[in-house]
């Protein structure tokens, strides 16, 4: 009994981990239209993009001098 919610406990975790990764793949990509089991999602990533970049360039970077 206990080997088998070991297995259910491991199944979800992996596939929680691989739903993750999906939808960290799905975010990192630049298209603008997705479509899939009737429900379609349209992003503006020109803004998303703009973002990043603020970002990237206001972000302070640590003082490495001691």
């Amino acid at each position: 009994m206990a080997m088998s919610q070991i297995f259910w406990v491991g199944f979800y975790t992996s596939l929680m981990g691989f739903l993750l990764a999906i939808g960290n793949t799905l975010y990192k990509s630049k298209c603008k239209t997705v479509e899939c089991c009737c429900i379609k999602i349209i992003r503006d990533v020109e803004l998303e993009e703009k973002e990043m970049e603020f970002v990237s360039t206001h972000t302070p970077t640590p003082n490495n001098h001691i």
